[in-house]
């Protein structure tokens, strides 16, 4: 019969489970990797001086970034300033502090908001934070040019 044994006093025997062999992945490591630095903790550290621009930058590209929306898709940006901003923050607790509980938002990456920038306009990080940065157009155009010296030499 089909895949059955045809002596009905036979049994089947089963191999115990296998223990994980060390190594093979199902350990935790020793020594872990350190996680980089949040991107609040980089506006913090280029704030005070401790962490220089290329290195800010290298985090902030890696980094979620919370930007309030509105109804229609796009950033939102604030024209009551010397040159139009665009707030975003490092954390969702920051986005609400600004901008409300209930308020709209959607998360890109930094190196996004570098890419999807418009021409002409700079952002603000943590508008209501203790370590509030703002980025004029001047300093996105050389945020721009170190992302493409780095990608394309």
């Amino acid at each position: 019969m089909y895949g059955y044994d045809q002596n009905p006093g036979a049994q089947q025997q089963y191999a115990p489970p296998q223990q994980p062999m060390p190594g093979a992945g199902y350990e935790q490591p020793l020594y872990p990797e350190p996680s980089p630095p949040s991107l609040a903790d980089a506006v913090r550290a280029f704030t005070t001086g401790s962490l220089s621009a290329e290195d800010f930058q290298q985090i902030f590209a890696t980094s979620k970034v919370y930007c309030p929306r509105g109804d229609t898709p796009g950033f939102l940006a604030l024209h009551n300033t010397q040159q139009p901003v665009i707030p975003m923050f490092t954390t969702l607790k920051e986005l609400r502090r600004y901008a409300g509980k209930e308020s709209k938002y959607f998360v890109i990456t930094g190196a996004e908001v570098i890419d999807l920038l418009p021409t002409g306009y700079g952002f603000v990080l943590d508008m209501e934070g203790d370590h509030r940065m703002v980025f004029d157009a001047k300093a996105v155009e050389q945020m721009v040019d170190y992302a493409m010296r780095r990608m394309y030499g």
